[in-house]
């Protein structure tokens, strides 16, 4: 059915144009010869009506304009009017310049001819679009096959013209805007495609006007504006969503489909990630890019963002069935198509890595599968080894073999002054990436960064679900404080640092300043439109084995310098062991960890690293295995 259609639309489209490249002509030998109609029978006249048609439609089917629908016709549509009509004038003349008739034609037609056939072409279009806008409209207002929802926009910038325009465009939205608000004084009274802007954001509480929703379009607000912003919509005891952040939006474009729920993340708040999509893009466009961890939180937004860049092969790698099974299907239904192939199995696993390297032979290491929850990997010591140290040096070992080109580990700020496994374990792996960059040819670098809001099993989605169980809420310590970050802005800053990295480089991430959990807490409880400690109780447990009061983002011997990029530095670091210490010493970890004895593991562990304390380590895993 589709295609008869774009068919018909074709054709109407080529024949009107027709129609009009020869009125536009005419008028303009008119408009010469002083409205004398003798020259109507002349060769010049008839061989120019023939040139300036078939020139004009070819350059007009050259530059698109029967791809796009006239009923959607937009500024840039009537652009490439003015280009397309431009340039089939010149092919025009440049064909007039090979024939007898140049001498005898009328030079100034040209000139009249192209500014009337690109006003005829602009009106027509524009005529149709406004004649489907007002048609959509009356449909919207006289319908009586469902409820329109009556909704109120706050902002008045271009993300909301794009709204206001997606819903006209699409009546079957069933969407009615009644007005928009925005703090800036001089755009009250205008209006955006008809839609008045109606007052301050402050004065959403005085509105008399019936609505059902509001939509906060802001994407670049500050978390100090949309906690303002939240809590004047609160007040109006109606519904409110937001659109992204513009981190979240990769492809910039917003949408009422992308429309969701005020998040953590909007009330953090974080600046746009400004990326140097021409660094990136070297060295991801064309190339095979593996991404281990492909379905966890970081993992599923790096293969994302790589999408964007065009990749030759991506491939996905993961021990999670289902998380697999998600991101694979994302892929599959993706605006960014692209060949990619997922593989189910474990780090751990060395000959089939040695088998994944030898049959797609990636150029980009992206390692991002780790065991990551503390209390868990401290209740299981020798798994935390065998997959953040272990599986880190398989995949060393498949990247050296199989000549990669750039490998960066994905690390975290709980591997600075480890006092816990897990952080223990990737302080490791980050002393292997870091050592045998000395000695390879592969381009090797960590990027180390604190929590991401919304991660699985970290304390956000923990809150939530508290919450929608009535409470209580338990923090371990009042005093707690933690570093956070998007995913979206953690996934795009490691793209941005494998673009600096040069070998050996362990990057961190500017995290901002930390966040107290108490008051994430409080938020979240706020967000769910309930009071902290009315609504929700909070309980406070005491510390969770292995856990500090707050993170670091280097140690002493560290010392931050400045990259090219503001968000991303360096840490300075000098070399003090060699890969073959390095070897012995995780090998001995890893042979200690077969043992499923705890004493051992820490005993290997904090013989290399001081800041590790026994007694968490060993009360948890007592649990688990004890000491035969």
């Amino acid at each position: 059915m589709n295609i008869p259609n774009r068919k018909s639309n074709f054709f109407n489209f080529l024949v009107a144009d027709t129609v009009m490249v020869s009125a536009s002509l005419l008028a303009s030998f008119l408009l010469i010869k002083e409205f004398n109609f003798s020259f109507l029978h002349s060769s010049v006249f008839i061989t120019s009506i023939l040139v300036f048609t078939l020139t004009k439609l070819i350059s007009f089917y050259y530059f698109g304009l029967y791809r796009g629908m006239w009923r959607y016709t937009s500024i840039n549509d009537l652009i490439n009017i003015v280009r397309s009509s431009f340039f089939g004038s010149l092919l025009a003349l440049s064909l007039f310049a090979l024939t007898f008739e140049f001498s005898e034609f009328p030079k100034s037609v040209l000139f009249i001819d192209f500014i009337i056939c690109t006003t005829f072409l602009c009106l027509s279009r524009a005529t149709v679009r406004l004649y489907f806008s007002n048609s959509v409209g009356n449909k919207k207002k006289f319908s009586f096959q469902s409820k329109l929802k009556n909704i109120v926009i706050i902002g008045a910038g271009s993300s909301s013209e794009k709204i206001i325009r997606e819903v006209i465009d699409n009546p079957a939205m069933h969407y009615n805007i009644v007005g928009l608000y925005d703090d800036d004084h001089y755009k009250i009274g205008a209006t955006i495609h008809g839609i008045p802007i109606l007052g301050t954001i402050e004065s959403l509480t005085e509105m008399t006007i019936s609505y059902d929703e509001l939509i906060i379009c802001i994407p670049t607000a500050t978390n100090e504006q949309m906690r303002r912003i939240v809590a004047i919509c609160k007040s109006t005891n109606k519904p409110y969503m937001t659109v992204p952040t513009l981190n979240e939006l990769m492809d910039g474009k917003v949408s009422l489909s992308n429309v969701r729920e005020v998040s953590m993340v909007d009330l953090l708040g974080r600046k746009e990630v400004q990326l140097d999509h021409s660094s990136i893009s070297k060295y991801i466009y064309g190339k095979r890019v593996l991404v281990t961890g492909a379905g966890g939180s970081i993992g599923s937004e790096l293969v994302r963002n790589c999408m964007t860049f065009d990749p030759d092969l991506l491939i996905l790698f993961d021990q999670s069935e289902h998380n697999l099974f998600k991101i694979e299907k994302e892929c599959e239904g993706s605006d960014h198509p692209i060949a990619f192939q997922s593989i189910l199995g474990d780090i751990r696993d060395k000959p089939l890595l040695h088998r994944l390297f030898s049959s797609f032979k990636p150029d980009v290491v992206f390692h991002a599968a780790a065991y990551k929850h503390v209390p868990m990997q401290e209740k299981h010591p020798w798994e935390a080894v065998l997959t953040n140290i272990q599986g880190t040096l398989n995949l060393i070992d498949a990247a050296e073999d199989y000549s990669v080109d750039r490998f960066v580990l994905v690390s975290t700020d709980k591997a600075v002054n480890p006092s816990n496994i897990m952080g223990a374990t990737k302080h490791i792996a980050e002393k292997l990436i870091h050592t045998k960059s000395y000695d390879s040819q592969v381009n090797y670098m960590a990027v180390r960064f604190g929590n991401v809001i919304g991660s699985s099993g970290s304390v956000i989605p923990t809150f939530q679900e508290q919450i929608k169980n009535g409470g209580p809420i338990t923090i371990t310590d009042p005093n707690m404080q933690r570093y956070f970050m998007s995913i979206s802005e953690a996934a795009q800053l490691i793209l941005q640092a494998g673009a600096l990295g040069r070998g050996g480089e362990i990057y961190v991430l500017d995290m901002g300043d930390p966040v107290n959990i108490k008051e994430i807490a409080y938020e979240l409880i706020r967000l769910s439109g309930l009071e902290p400690e009315k609504d929700i109780s909070i309980d406070y447990i005491g510390s969770r084995p292995g856990e500090k009061m707050y993170e670091e983002l280097k140690s002493n011997s560290e010392s931050m310098v400045e990259t090219i990029h503001d968000k991303i530095f360096m840490l300075k670091n000098e070399k003090n062991i060699s890969w073959l210490q390095m070897m012995d010493i995780a090998s001995d970890i890893i042979e200690s960890s077969k043992s499923y004895n705890y004493k051992e593991i820490f005993k290997s562990l904090s013989n290399y690293i001081p800041s590790l304390k026994s007694d968490s380590l060993i009360n948890e895993s007592e649990k688990v295995i004890r000491n035969q």
